[in-house]
């Protein structure tokens, strides 16, 4: 059985990639008229070479700086490259940017063509080799062969079989092999209609096995479409795999619904996103560093976008050194870790540097924490377990789970991963109803947990002469921290480490609250004895600022601290009640009207002895705090076993 492989072709223009492909395989990759008639490669041309065990699919691309970005689209998916120089013509300014392009491609391998070697006398063609030599030191191909050869006369062909027979036994034995068993996807760079057929793509498979009758998604369109047809090198096929260039044909989706850029996939393996973490590697021959907020062009798959980097940690970065950066794109796209990219100046338009996706959705973050920059840092280790934890830290509690590892961490057995971090205690799960659980990292819990924190402190500062602050009041600050199933987690820890009280719905910091002047203080207990006097026959707000002697503007924050210490009610907006008062009414109400019984606004106005005034906003209230339970007109008493509990307190 063959291993098949991508082999791909760079070189400066009119070097005579071309032809040395039609040498190797017979096959004239020009299809284009004006290719044709003017000699050159415009688009990407494919054909394939069986050197056993191998079958190197084959993409040969444009030349002329012009085309790079055409380049730059069939480069994706290369395991091997063969690098062509014009032994007349020697090295090239594209020859350079190819190179460079290449080496941000991470490959294994590769073969060095020295074309055109009948036209030069053996002293020029030694002189070339050696110009070479210096060219590709430091890079993937420093130790690659240089092959003299000659279209024309076939000078050299066995040798260039035997060479690249060589570079594809170091690229099948590379990690590149182990996503033959990832989830399908493959980036497409042609897309037409065919008369009776429908719509076709074709590209290099970069992952997985993709058969007739499968269901696959477009991305980043998110359309689904159905294969009802494949090819590999112009053969009718059953399936196709990781390493082959392909031609699928799509039945339910239009071809002007796809482009050169989009993918298809197993459905849920990708996810669009505008943001991604990648590990940028500036070249040398870059003429500034990089700063932050640069725009610039990002080629992805066969992609190109523009986008703006943004450094993560210390920056800028100058040219020949490595950093990390989050890279914000002005159109979605999709990836998955350890994916190559290419980046260019904006304009004028050349290659300053590379690397690969080291998170393909990251979150949106305006400011990094040194965590952040930890975290970041982790997703490039090569201890998958290390990458899995930094993919959960910046990944969404609500929508996590561990089959995301595969695109968001490159781990194969995310099972295996997962485990792994439970057994570290990295992750923390949070049951949010019966059917479902949610995940998060425990140091973004940690996070959380801190926020709710300050936002309180903030609320507690804001309010001075307030005890407590509403639940909702909280959760409604802290909405942007998290899910509300997060957020209620962590403040049951919170009360469980006696950081926060809680109370009713309530909650407050420990040891925050009101600091009252000797006057408050005083004018705190006349008014919580002058309503607690008053039984049913409660004051209101005004009517207690009316009759005090000392601090009447403080009355209203007064009654707050009243009602959150748990000693007043409000009844209404402004009845004060004391809360002796409320248990001497529930105990009575029990009395009468337990066991079932329903009563009325106007029986429980006649049974208390109270006005009409008194008795709606007082139902209300019992209604609110779940001891009575309101059923049209009627009310019954609530056991109080069944009193309802929020979140927090479970």
């Amino acid at each position: 059985m063959l291993t098949d492989l991508i082999l791909g072709t760079a070189g400066h223009i009119d070097h005579g990639k071309s032809s040395l492909i039609k040498a190797l395989t017979g096959i004239d990759t020009a299809r284009l008229p004006e290719e044709k008639k003017r000699g050159i490669t415009i688009e990407l041309g494919y054909s394939f070479l069986e050197l056993p065990p191998f079958r190197l699919g084959i993409v040969d691309v444009p030349g002329h700086e012009r085309f790079v970005r055409q380049m730059l689209s069939g480069a994706t998916g290369m395991d091997l490259a063969l690098l062509v120089i014009a032994a007349d013509d020697s090295i090239k300014q594209q020859t350079r940017e190819h190179l460079d392009i290449l080496r941000m491609l991470d490959l294994p391998a590769g073969v060095i063509a020295l074309t055109k070697a009948d036209l030069v006398e053996p002293d020029w063609l030694e002189l070339v080799e050696e110009e070479i030599r210096g060219l590709v030191e430091n890079t993937f191909l420093a130790r690659a062969p240089i092959i003299p050869f000659s279209a024309k006369t076939l000078f050299g062909l066995d040798a260039l079989k035997s060479a690249l027979a060589y570079a594809a036994t170091i690229a099948a034995n590379s990690s590149r092999q182990l996503q033959l068993s990832s989830p399908f996807r493959m980036a497409i760079d042609r897309c037409f209609p065919v008369e009776g057929y429908g719509t076709v793509v074709t590209g290099s498979v970069g992952s997985g096995t993709l058969r007739v009758g499968d269901t696959v998604e477009i991305q980043p369109q998110g359309i689904s479409a159905r294969v009802r047809g494949l090819h590999n090198h112009d053969q009718i096929a059953d399936e196709v795999h990781r390493g082959q260039r392909a031609a699928v044909n799509l039945g339910g989706i239009h071809h002007e619904q796809i482009g050169r850029g989009d993918e298809i996939a197993e459905p849920g393996h990708l996810v669009p996103s505008r943001r991604l973490f990648a590990e940028i590697l500036m070249l040398d021959t870059a003429i500034r560093p990089l700063v932050d907020r640069t725009r610039v062009r990002v080629h992805l798959g066969t992609n190109e976008l523009l986008g703006v980097v943004r450094l993560v940690g210390d920056g800028p970065l100058a040219p020949g050194t490595t950093g990390n950066a989050m890279i914000t794109l002005a159109d979605p796209c999709v990836a998955t870790w350890g994916q190559p990219l290419v980046i260019r100046q904006e304009s004028p338009m050349f290659t300053i540097g590379g690397g690969r996706v080291l998170h393909p959705v990251a979150p949106e973050i305006r400011k990094f924490s040194g965590e952040d920059v930890v975290q970041v840092q982790a997703l490039a280790s090569p201890d998958p377990t290390v990458r899995a934890g930094a993919a959960a830290w910046f990944s969404d509690a609500e929508t996590w789970s561990h089959d995301q590892l595969a695109r968001s961490a490159g781990i194969v057995d995310t099972a295996a991963a997962w485990n792994q971090l439970l057994q570290q205690d990295v992750m923390l799960e949070i049951r949010a109803s019966a059917s479902r659980n949610l995940t998060i990292h425990r140091g973004r819990f940690a996070q959380i947990q801190d926020s709710l924190r300050r936002i309180l402190e903030r609320m507690h500062d804001q309010n001075p002469l307030r005890l407590t602050h509403q639940m909702a009041s909280l959760m409604a600050a802290a909405q942007h921290v998290g899910p509300s199933e997060i957020l209620n987690a962590a403040i049951r820890q919170l009360v469980t480490d006696k950081v926060l009280i809680h109370r009713g719905q309530t909650v407050s910091l420990e040891g925050k609250g009101p600091k009252l002047t000797k006057n408050e203080r005083l004018q705190l207990d006349e008014m919580l004895e002058q309503v607690r006097a008053a039984g049913l026959a409660a004051p209101t707000i005004a009517q207690i600022q009316k009759s005090a002697t000392r601090s009447r503007d403080s009355i209203p924050q007064l009654v707050q601290i009243g009602v959150g210490s748990g000693d007043l009610a409000l009844l209404g907006t402004d009845i004060v009640v004391h809360q002796q008062t409320i248990e001497t009414v529930v105990q009575r109400l029990r009395s009468q009207y337990g066991g079932g019984k329903q009563f009325t606004v106007s029986d429980l106005r006649e049974f208390l002895d109270t006005s009409r005034r008194y008795a709606i906003p007082l139902c209300e209230f019992l209604d609110e705090a779940g001891i009575t339970k309101r059923n049209g007109d009627q009310r019954e008493m609530v056991v109080p076993d069944r009193l309802a509990i929020t979140d927090a307190e479970e």
